[in-house]
């Protein structure tokens, strides 16, 4: 549901302007763009607007994950909207990179520059009050370019500000729109729309994603949000959404490997999404993230570990509330470890970041602790990443003979398809037969070689294969 945030104070001039414009667009039977509108199509009227006159969106999308990033700021945001402090803030958050405030993000200049070149292309919309609903990132760079005017289509009169929400999910998700909702923007809306009662097929079609991923998108936000709250501090210190944008892939990597896990053993699903939680906090690229699978923590981390971050786990029996003698087994060992170590990383990780809100010795203290952190990782992963890599050489044989097989599993078809509609090339099909003997034979020596022990499938393969000479 999104927050009312009644009319501009200079809203009523606005509106009067707009009107008489959109009384001469409709005289002139002038341009149009057509909406989403409360479940219908719906074709707006353009007009052109002084953009300086125009209000940025203070429940846009776009940046409701960098709102956080200066809380005096934000906060501002939330008391006076539409004042000169607050509009300044978002001029500022649509025009810097989703993870990084002091950068500009290279996709703004890209579309400040198309503008430059080649002039504005499709309208933004505008509330009857002079408020961007889509077009906020356009009137930043129109502005920054000194250019006077934008093209907008208005909303009608009865506009709520959840018909706003709609309009700006709707048309920034058009496929054709140039630039996206960063990727912990998207998952604010998606959570937003699903606690707004629609059905996730229906937000998954709109966001023109699968809805295995739309479901994989809330996991991971329920992630994020959970490391948020165990990152806070005593000092009011956190994590924010925003240290999280970066890490869409490794995230969602943690969420394909943590299910394949769990199915077998819960606890050890737990130990590899704290370890790869803590890794992600630590900064690690996305090859490093992988090596750390449901044994990582205690056969490669923990004796790495400096005695003064190593946790302390106790195990015992939890009982069962409202069921008194009633008991079951606690976590293990390895998964209390893991998310202990990982809530002390998380939390020296919010301290760093804090700014002016901690003492610069909380920061040195927490900074330690983050390098000590780093180097066991560091030493962890080097013996992890040579095994998994003998690991992948031991497979490597079996799965390629296991697609080689399937491709012959679909050559059966094939040839039966071609057999019922007499289509099929006999000679070129012979030839292949020929190389399939050919790379079995060699296989065959191959294997004599490596196995002096074979099994029912290698001695097959001997026996079939065997020199008749």
């Amino acid at each position: 549901m999104s927050t009312t945030y009644g009319v501009p104070p200079q809203g009523e001039q606005v509106r009067s302007m707009i009107s008489e414009r959109l009384a001469e667009a409709v005289s002139a039977n002038g341009e149009k763009i057509t909406i989403e509108w409360r479940g219908q199509q719906k074709h707006l009227y353009v007009i052109s607007m002084p953009v300086d006159l125009l209000y940025y969106n203070p429940d846009t999308h776009r940046i409701r994950a960098q709102r956080t990033l200066d809380p005096v700021r934000d906060l501002a945001l939330d008391n006076d909207p539409w004042g000169h402090e607050a509009q300044d803030y978002l001029d500022t958050l649509l025009k810097c990179e989703p993870s990084d405030p002091d950068k500009v993000d290279e996709d703004y200049k890209a579309l400040r520059d198309n503008l430059e070149n080649f002039g504005q292309k499709d309208p933004g919309i505008i509330t009857i009050h002079g408020v961007l609903v889509n077009g906020n990132t356009r009137g930043a760079a129109l502005r920054e370019l000194g250019e006077k005017h934008i093209r907008v289509g208005v909303l009608p009169d009865s506009s709520t500000w959840d018909d706003i929400g709609s309009v700006e999910l709707s048309l920034q998700l058009r496929k054709e729109h140039k630039r996206g909702y960063s990727y912990i923007n998207q998952l604010i809306a998606i959570d937003e729309q699903l606690k707004a009662g629609r059905r996730p097929d229906d937000i998954a079609r709109e966001f023109h994603i699968k809805t295995p991923t739309l479901e994989k998108d809330r996991w991971v936000y329920g992630i994020i949000q959970d490391a948020i709250a165990r990152s806070a501090t005593t000092d009011g210190a956190a994590l924010r959404l925003v240290d999280f944008e970066d890490h869409q892939e490794k995230l969602r990597e943690l969420h394909r490997d943590y299910t394949s896990a769990a199915k077998s053993d819960p606890d050890a699903a737990e130990a590899l999404k704290e370890s790869r939680l803590a890794m992600i906090v630590l900064g690690y690229a996305k090859t490093d993230v992988r090596l750390a699978k449901t044994d990582f923590h205690d056969k490669y981390l923990e004796p790495k570990l400096p005695e003064s971050i190593k946790p302390e786990v106790k195990s015992a029996p939890v009982n069962i509330p409202g069921l008194d003698g009633l008991t079951v087994p606690d976590a293990t060992p390895t998964a209390k470890a893991t998310r202990a170590l990982t809530d002390t990383l998380l939390k020296a990780k919010a301290t760093a970041l804090a700014g002016s809100k901690v003492s610069t010795t909380q920061v040195t203290e927490a900074a330690e602790k983050l390098r000590a952190a780093k180097d066991s990782f560091d030493r962890a992963l080097t013996p992890a990443g040579r095994d998994d890599r003998q690991q992948q050489r031991r497979l490597a044989a079996p799965e390629r003979l296991s697609d080689a097989c399937d491709n012959i599993d679909l050559c059966i078809g094939d040839l039966a398809q071609a057999r019922a509609t007499r289509a099929l090339d006999e000679e070129a099909f012979d030839d292949a037969v020929i190389r399939l003997r050919q790379s079995l034979e060699k296989l065959a020596k191959q294997a004599a070689r490596t196995f002096t022990e074979p099994g029912d499938g290698v001695a097959w393969l001997l026996e079939v294969m065997k020199d008749p000479s």
